[in-house]
C-alpha cells in the first residue's frame, strides 16, 4: 500500500553508494545519468506518496462513512418493516371494528322498529342512529334509560363499539404514518450510502492507478542503472526491500500482530459451532454491498447492484440463523443484542466489530466471525470475497457472543 511505496524510498536513501563501474563498462557519465534517474524517481516516488497517503485516508474515510450509512439504513428498513406489521395489525382492527359498529347499527335500528310498533318510541331514539360521536351517545343514551326504561344497553354498546372503531382507525393512521416517514429514512439513508460507496470505489480505482504508475517507474530506473553496472541483482533486491517494509508496516499498523493475539478460549457451544461452519461455507462467494439474507447469498446494492454475496453483517446474521439464533440485520444493533467479551476471552464463534471511533458504537462499520488462533472469517469489501484472514486490532472496538 502507500506505507509500502514510503518504506520503499526510506530504504533507497539510505542505500550505500553503487559499485564503480568496471574500465570496460559503461563511463561515469552513462552512470550518472542513470543515477540521476533514479534519483528523480526516487523523488517522484516520494511527492506521490505523500498525495497517496492523502489519498487512502480519504478513501479510508469515504468506505467507513458508506459502511455505516448502510448499516443505518438496515437499521431503518427493520424498524419499517416492524412499522408495516403494526399498520397492517391496527387496519385489521378498524375493520373488525366497523363490523361491529355495523352489527350494532342494526341492532339498534331493530330496536327503534320494534319501539314505534309497540308505540314506545323515545323522542331522539332515531337521531341516535345518525351519531359519530360516542359521548353523544352515551349521554343520549344515559337520558333516555331515565325518561323511559329503554334498551340503554343497547345504545351503551353501540357507544363502545364506536369508540373502539375511531381508536383503531387513529392506530390505524399513526401506524401507517410512521411506517411512511421510516421508508423515506431509510430511502435516504441508502441514497447516502450509494453515493459514498461510489465515491470511495472511485477513488480506491484511481489510487490503485497511481500507485502501479509510480512502481513501474522506480522500477524502470533501479532496472536502468542495473544494466549498466551490471548488477542484474538489483531489481531483485527492489523486491525484497519491498516485501520486507510491507511486512514492517504490517506489524506496525496493527494489520498483522505476531505474539500479541488473544487465547483460542475455552472453545465454542455447539450453535456457535454451526455459525461457523456456515459462514466458512461461504468462504470464495463474492461480497455484495447490502448483500445477505437469513437463507443465503442476495443482490447487493449500489456499484454491487446485481452482485449475489454477503456484506460483513449479512454474512454473519446468515451465520447465526442457520444455528437457529436470531441476531439484527446492521452490523451496529448486532453489537447492542448480544452479551460483550473481553478480548482476552475471545471464543470461537464470537462477533468481533471494528469502529472509526473505538469509543462510540455508532461508528461500527465492520463485523466477522472470530476463528480462534488469532484468525477470523469476514466479508471484507467490494471487489473481494468472503475469506479466512488473521484478526487485526487497528480500529477494532470488542466482541459479542450470540451463543450465550
Amino acid at each position: 500500500m502507500v506505507a509500502v511505496a514510503a518504506a520503499v524510498v526510506i530504504c533507497l536513501a539510505g542505500a550505500p553508494g553503487v559499485a564503480l563501474a568496471s574500465p570496460t563498462g559503461p563511463g561515469d557519465e552513462q552512470i550518472g545519468a542513470a543515477e540521476a534517474a533514479r534519483d528523480a524517481a526516487v523523488q517522484r516516488l516520494t511527492e506521490l506518496s505523500t498525495r497517496l497517503a492523502e489519498a487512502q485516508a480519504q478513501v479510508d474515510a469515504a468506505n467507513a462513512a458508506a459502511t455505516i450509512s448502510l448499516d443505518a439504513f438496515q437499521g431503518e428498513q427493520a424498524e419499517y418493516q416492524t412499522a408495516q406489521v403494526t399498520a397492517q395489525s391496527a387496519a385489521a382492527a378498524e375493520r373488525a371494528a366497523d363490523a361491529a359498529l355495523t352489527v350494532a347499527r342494526a341492532e339498534l335500528a331493530a330496536f327503534a322498529r320494534a319501539s314505534y310498533i309497540q308505540g314506545t318510541t323515545a323522542p331522539g331514539l332515531q337521531a341516535m342512529l345518525d351519531m359519530k360521536d360516542p359521548a353523544q351517545i352515551i349521554e343520549r343514551a344515559t337520558l333516555l334509560a331515565a325518561a323511559g326504561g329503554h334498551r340503554a344497553d343497547v345504545l351503551l354498546d353501540l357507544a363502545r363499539v364506536q369508540r373502539l372503531a375511531v381508536a383503531a382507525e387513529e392506530a390505524a393512521h399513526a401506524a401507517v404514518t410512521r411506517a411512511n416517514i421510516l421508508r423515506q429514512q431509510a430511502a435516504d439513508a441508502l441514497t447516502a450510502a450509494e453515493g459514498m460507496q461510489a465515491a470511495a470505489h472511485q477513488r480506491t480505482a484511481a489510487l490503485e492507478s497511481d500507485r502501479t504508475v509510480m512502481q513501474d517507474q522506480l522500477q524502470q530506473a533501479l532496472d536502468a542503472l542495473s544494466e549498466l553496472e551490471g548488477a542484474p541483482a538489483a531489481g531483485q533486491d527492489y523486491t525484497r526491500q519491498q516485501a520486507a517494509a510491507q511486512a514492517a508496516v504490517q506489524v506496525a499498523d496493527g494489520s498483522v500482530v505476531e505474539g500479541d493475539l488473544p487465547p483460542v478460549g475455552a472453545g465454542s457451544t455447539a450453535a456457535a459451532a454451526t455459525a461457523l461452519d456456515a459462514a466458512l461455507s461461504a468462504v470464495g462467494l463474492r461480497y455484495a454491498w447490502g448483500g445477505g439474507s437469513l437463507t443465503g447469498p442476495s443482490l447487493g446494492f449500489g456499484i454491487d447492484a446485481g452482485v449475489t454475496g454477503f456484506d460483513c453483517s449479512g454474512l454473519t446474521r446468515y451465520a447465526y440463523a442457520q444455528a437457529g439464533i436470531s441476531i439484527p440485520r446492521n452490523s451496529t444493533a448486532q453489537y447492542q443484542a448480544s452479551p460483550r467479551v473481553s478480548r482476552a476471552d475471545l471464543r470461537l464463534g464470537d462477533l468481533v466489530f471494528w469502529a472509526v471511533d473505538v469509543t462510540d458504537p455508532a461508528t461500527i462499520h465492520h463485523v466477522a466471525l472470530y476463528l480462534g488462533n488469532g484468525r477470523i472469517v469476514e466479508a471484507p469489501q467490494s471487489g473481494a470475497t468472503v475469506h479466512v484472514t488473521s484478526m487485526y486490532w487497528s480500529g477494532y472496538i470488542g466482541a459479542v457472543r450470540p451463543s450465550a
